[in-house]
């Protein structure tokens, strides 16, 4: 999930050491998640179709090198907005515009609408029964879901750029889970709720992301103080380009700091993604999505593992089993 203005030495930080940023291997990650916390029969449904949507669920970062009009899908640069915007925001699309006008708002990143039109879309997607829109939209949904839980989505302090910490957006969506997702808590009882009103829920999430910005910000420059440039950077030749990135011992440092945080975002967008789905699919009316009745043996297996915080011991994360391929 690359921001919409990271340079080109943070894309080549994240190639040369071979992250699968949020994008890729967290976003994988929580729409597998997701699954687990579905009612039947939804959950047979989506279990069945796992690999493919987990695999896709990248997609909409992918878009980005075609289409122009994707890159602001992803975020709110909330400053941008006024100075209570967090808490002002219209929850919906046609007051938002009302107030700041879709330009702006398709300037300074629209996140938070885009994931109810992706709602939306699903939502049509079921009452169809149309199984690929379904698993295409719920792909998609997920993505931005999840984005919006990343605090760097929602300022435009998108990268640390503003207060001389360049860079930060990559280590703490990238490799700070690269390192250390063998040590997060997977699991959580949460169980997909549905939601009468999914655009106050999505905003809850986004404020609470935002709210913890300033500790980010802050711990980063404390343990900074503790490290000189040569031990918290390190250079690599890259397609024969000299490339800064970060040393791992500052990053697992980092990590320490930051407590559970990144593991705590990962299992909030994974929530919020299996309500969002389940809500889409109450809201078109339940339809039978021709699943096999009562629940597979391997399906049994996979929810005692999760349930038991052993997907990544079992491998049966496919997040690390595309990793691992690559």
């Amino acid at each position: 999930m690359f921001t919409k203005k990271i340079g080109l030495n943070v894309l080549l930080l994240t190639a040369l050491i071979g992250l699968s940023s949020w994008g890729f291997l967290v976003h994988r990650t929580i729409h597998q998640l997701a699954v687990y916390k579905l009612p039947a029969p939804l959950q047979s449904f989506f279990y069945d179709n796992m690999k493919n949507l987990v695999e896709n669920a990248p997609r909409p970062d992918q878009r980005r090198n075609s289409d122009k009009a994707e890159a602001t899908k992803h975020f709110i640069d909330i400053e941008m907005y006024g100075p209570n915007a967090i808490n002002d925001m219209p929850l919906d699309w046609e007051n938002a515009v009302k107030k700041y006008t879709a330009d702006s708002l398709k300037k300074y990143g629209w996140g938070p609408y885009n994931a109810m039109v992706q709602l939306e879309n699903l939502t049509q997607a079921f009452k169809a029964n149309n199984q690929d829109s379904i698993l295409f939209y719920a792909a998609d949904l997920g993505h931005y879901l999840g984005d919006l839980h990343v605090p760097l989505h929602t300022t435009i302090n998108y990268d640390g750029q503003l207060t001389g910490q360049k860079g930060l957006h990559s280590l703490w969506e990238s490799f700070i889970p690269d390192l250390s997702i063998d040590e997060y808590q997977l699991y959580n009882n949460h169980k997909a709720t549905y939601l009468k009103n999914p655009a106050k829920a999505l905003w809850k999430d986004i404020r609470h992301a935002n709210a913890l910005l300033p500790d980010m910000l802050a711990k980063e420059k404390q343990l900074s103080d503790r490290f000189s440039p040569d031990t918290k950077y390190k250079m690599q030749m890259y397609y024969g380009r000299e490339t800064k990135m970060y040393t791992k011992e500052f990053a697992l440092a980092y990590a320490k700091e930051l407590g559970p945080t990144v593991n705590a975002q990962l299992i909030e967008a994974s929530n919020l993604i299996a309500d969002f789905w389940y809500t889409a699919w109450v809201n078109a009316g339940k339809p039978d999505l021709g699943t096999k009745r009562g629940m597979s043996n391997q399906l049994k297996v996979e929810l005692d593992s999760y349930i038991n915080n052993q997907l990544i011991k079992n491998k049966l994360l496919i997040s690390k089993q595309i990793k691992d391929q690559d």
